[in-house]
């Protein structure tokens, strides 16, 4: 059984030829979602996946197998609820809500996509939108620092933090570690701009 244990970064350009003789490998999203699975290419190969973890495929992403054999991605159909509204503002609420509650969702022009639940339904009907169950792929956005939603009991999640740190600093023009004591107050050389330090 071969093995896919790498992912070609986006920005990396493949020739079209080479992609388009690469084998597919079709998952929903919550398989794109895994870094290690027994799947099968749609020629009906198994494969294993082994990818780093916190991996999210995309449909259209290449693997590279142990051989060297390259492996396209691509997303399969699945039952999702698409979302619209009569107005941006209502399918903006929506997506707040959706977003309040950790919800994936794909974003696209005048309309929301997310995995079919029922709550989730009834929840954007009372929001005022126009709910659909459709079978279709799902291309949720990825989180905001580039990986997927993690809570503070993630391994990853001090590098997540840190990188949100580094952000914040740069948009409010200061940057610097908590590791260290210093005093805030009158003698507090640099600007909070009525936020707290924790």
């Amino acid at each position: 059984m071969r093995t896919l244990d790498k992912r070609i970064a986006p920005n990396v350009k493949l020739a079209a030829s080479l992609v388009a003789r690469a084998p597919t490998l079709t998952l929903a999203y919550d398989a794109r979602c895994k870094s290690r699975l027994a799947a099968t290419l749609d020629t009906g190969e198994d494969v294993a996946v082994l990818l780093p973890r916190g991996t999210v495929l995309r449909d259209g992403d290449v693997l590279v197998a142990d051989d060297g054999a390259l492996v396209r991605v691509a997303a399969a159909p699945e039952t999702v609820l698409l979302v619209c509204a009569a107005d941006p503002l209502t399918l903006m609420r929506a997506a707040y809500h959706l977003g309040n509650r950790h919800t994936p969702v794909e974003i696209g022009d005048g309309y929301l996509k997310l995995e079919a639940d029922p709550v989730l339904a009834d929840m954007l009907r009372r929001l005022g939108t126009r709910v659909e169950e459709a079978r279709a792929p799902f291309q949720p956005e990825a989180g905001a620092y580039g990986g997927g939603h993690k809570h503070g009991h993630d391994a990853t999640f001090a590098e997540d933090y840190a990188l949100a740190q580094q952000v914040f600093g740069e948009h409010h023009g200061h940057s610097h570690s908590h590791d260290h004591d210093h005093q805030h107050g009158p003698g507090c050389t640099h600007g909070h701009h009525g936020h707290d330090h924790h």
